[in-house]
């Protein structure tokens, strides 16, 4: 079960989208320097599917609905995920501390992905040194037969007859020194 802290329409955190970002409470990642410590306890409302609904229909005009959290669950995440893929024409993303993806059936519910701890020293996703990603992922039709699982880079997948690809977009969110 997932509970989340708050909510916020922004328009930085996934590129040319205005998205609902909900900051998802328990995280046990737990970053040195964690710029979001008020998330470590899980605490807040749960976020099930009906409030997922609410949220989603009391902010009108969003294009992308975020989950930033949510790896104390992530079997929640993607419930919640495949919620808003097949009930909306709205796309999805998750932010996670995590290295790596749990499974590749999750790239079947996202249109973006953020991985990668908060490493004070490297920066956030705005630094050039950061050793955080934000990923497209995009999807491709296959003949390939039903074969689950990563190439060797892990950034391409294959799931059921559908071929992923992690495109690195985090060169989008590094802040242009000229207008710092």
């Amino acid at each position: 079960m997932l509970t989340y802290k708050d909510t916020a329409i922004v328009f930085r955190e996934i590129p040319d989208e205005v998205t609902l970002a909900i900051n998802i409470a328990g995280c046990p990642v737990h970053c040195p320097d964690c710029h979001s410590k008020h998330l470590w306890k899980n605490d807040g409302v749960v976020l099930d599917l009906y409030e997922l609904d609410h949220l989603i229909k009391n902010n009108p005009g969003v294009t992308c609905v975020s989950l930033m959290g949510g790896d104390n669950d992530v079997q929640a995440v993607h419930t919640l995920l495949h919620f808003v893929k097949t009930n909306y024409d709205l796309k999805t993303s998750w932010w996670s501390g995590r290295e790596n993806i749990p499974d590749c059936e999750f790239l079947s519910v996202l249109d973006y992905l953020k991985l990668g701890p908060y490493i004070k020293e490297k920066g956030g996703l705005d630094s050039k040194e950061t050793n955080q990603k934000l990923y497209k992922v995009v999807a491709k039709d296959t003949e390939v037969s039903p074969v689950v699982g990563f190439n060797d880079d892990g950034d391409e997948a294959y799931l059921s007859g559908r071929y992923y690809e992690l495109e690195d977009i985090t060169n989008k969110l590094w802040r242009n020194e000229q207008f710092s």
